[in-house]
């Protein structure tokens, strides 16, 4: 067989996967096979060891065409809605109460007018009309606005005046502040990468390189920054946060570096933060003299900065846990036990409120309601999970073992939102935070200086921030950056 290093032709990979997967499976058999002859031979049964064994080889030839053929989603077989139902018709049009409305009057051409019996004229019948609706679409222009500001002046001579004008974003610059909103908009939200950003422009009738559109979003992050700063700060005054980091791609002249993007949000508010390690060091830079209760996954850094500080908190995710079970679950069916555990935990937050998302006494309501539930019944579905993980049986690198070693050793983390009802059960939250930052970076592959990792983080940002708060993303820029042009030592946009 060829070497498979060196192809690199996706039919012909998946090919070599599929003889590889054959044959495999053939050896399995024969050493299953051989191994039981051996046994016998010796007057012995076949060590239990050894089934074990062709168990986890079995277990990874199934990861491995999971990997190769399968998708990533954590579904399992059976869960409510997997199966396919029919389509619904005659649902009607849904309803868009986020459009506004323009009212068009149809009428007929004189030419129509005519009656076509008698050839009279048509006359229109006060009040009556056929109603009905469209949704319509008017193509984005660019315009080049010629400003005359218009100067005035008092006949004694006293005060001479000039109408002032929303000017460009950058001083002496042509481009308006709405036009680098735009360019942000479409880049740090839509995942639009500025190239093709360009050529789409050029089709609206504007010619402009890649480098005018940058410089628009440099100097729109200037603007933006300490909105930025203060979104920071607001998160870090919670009580509860949650933190989560994925990869992002450096592309200077070097070899392309491999940089990391930490999130850490609370329910209105999300922010980034770009660095090249994802040491501990790193962790503790990012989230600073932070005092209450962490979210995350079992990541090592914060571990040790929870052992650092007395007032660090650390509560993980079940998510997490979860996923371990779930990729077990085909090779290990007694899995599905310890996910139904795990479930039944989430059940209790799904029959009561997030005492987070409200305010007031609401919130104190709520915050006493689901302490309660969660008192009254988490303990013994955790005393029955933990059961079950202490009777079962794997060898160290078998997913089951994996799954239990990952739950059982961070046991008491998880255990955390047993004291306080406004931590989630997970950190999904965040994991949302990340989704547009990995869209991002599939498609534009990551920022050329560090410099673009700055804008990038203060974009995705204000941009992630303001959908979590139901502001048109847009519109908040806008706002934020005329507000810093009227008074630059203005307080930077609230959240509301």
């Amino acid at each position: 067989m060829a070497d498979i290093s060196k192809e690199r032709d996706i039919e012909t990979l998946r090919q070599m996967a599929r003889l590889l997967e054959v044959e495999n499976t053939v050896l399995h058999e024969k050493l299953q096979e051989m191994s039981g002859r051996i046994a016998r031979l010796e007057g012995k049964r076949e060590p239990e060891q050894l089934a074990l064994e062709i168990q986890v080889l079995l277990e990874r030839l199934d990861d491995a065409n999971r990997r190769l053929y399968g998708d990533s989603s954590e579904r399992r077989p059976g869960n409510k809605g997997d199966t396919e139902s029919k389509p619904k018709t005659g649902h009607g049009p849904r309803p868009q109460p986020d459009l506004p409305i323009r009212e068009v009057n149809v009428k007929l051409a004189d030419a129509d007018r005519v009656c076509r019996s008698c050839g009279g004229g048509l006359e229109e019948i006060e009040g009556m009309t056929e109603d009905s609706e469209s949704i319509s679409f008017v193509r984005r222009a660019f315009y080049i606005d010629k400003l005359k500001k218009q100067k005035y002046r008092c006949q004694c001579g006293g005060d001479f005046r000039t109408a002032a004008a929303n000017g460009p974003l950058v001083p002496g610059g042509r481009y308006s502040v709405e036009v680098a909103a735009h360019i942000a908009e479409q880049k740090h939200l839509d995942h639009v990468p500025l190239d093709r950003q360009r050529r789409a422009m050029q089709r609206q009738g504007i010619t402009v390189s890649t480098s005018t559109l940058w410089d628009q979003l440099d100097a729109l992050a200037d603007y933006l920054e300490p909105t930025y700063d203060l979104l920071r700060h607001y998160i870090l005054g919670a009580d509860v946060i949650g933190v989560d980091e994925t990869t992002w791609r450096l592309m200077t002249k070097k070899p392309n570096t491999k940089w990391w993007v930490w999130a850490m949000c609370c329910p209105n508010a999300v922010y980034y933060g770009f660095g090249p390690s994802r040491s501990v060091n790193a962790a503790a830079q990012f989230i600073g003299d932070f005092k209450g209760t962490v979210v995350c996954d079992g990541y090592k850094a914060y571990e040790t900065l929870a052992s650092r500080s007395s007032e660090l908190r650390l509560a993980l995710c079940w998510a997490h846990a979860r996923r371990k079970f779930v990729e077990a679950e085909p090779n290990y069916p007694v899995c599905t036990e310890a996910i139904e555990l795990i479930g039944d935990l989430f059940a209790i937050d799904r029959d009561t409120q997030n005492p987070a998302l409200l305010s007031g006494d609401a919130k104190l309501a709520a915050a006493e309601t689901r302490q309660k539930a969660r008192a009254d019944r988490a303990p013994p579905i955790l005393e029955a999970l933990k059961d079950w993980a202490l009777t079962q049986r794997g060898l160290p690198k078998s997913g089951l073992r994996k799954a239990i070693d990952y739950m059982l050793k961070r046991w008491q983390p998880l255990q955390t939102f047993l004291q306080d009802p406004f931590v989630p059960l997970d950190n999904n939250a965040t994991e949302r935070a990340l989704r547009g930052i990995v869209i991002g970076r599939k498609n534009h592959l990551g920022s050329r200086s560090e410099r673009g990792t700055k804008v990038a983080a203060i974009m995705y940002t204000i941009m992630e921030t303001a959908k979590l708060n139901g502001l048109n993303p847009f519109d908040w820029v806008v706002d934020a950056v005329y507000r810093r042009k009227a008074d630059p030592d203005a307080t930077p946009l609230p959240l509301t």
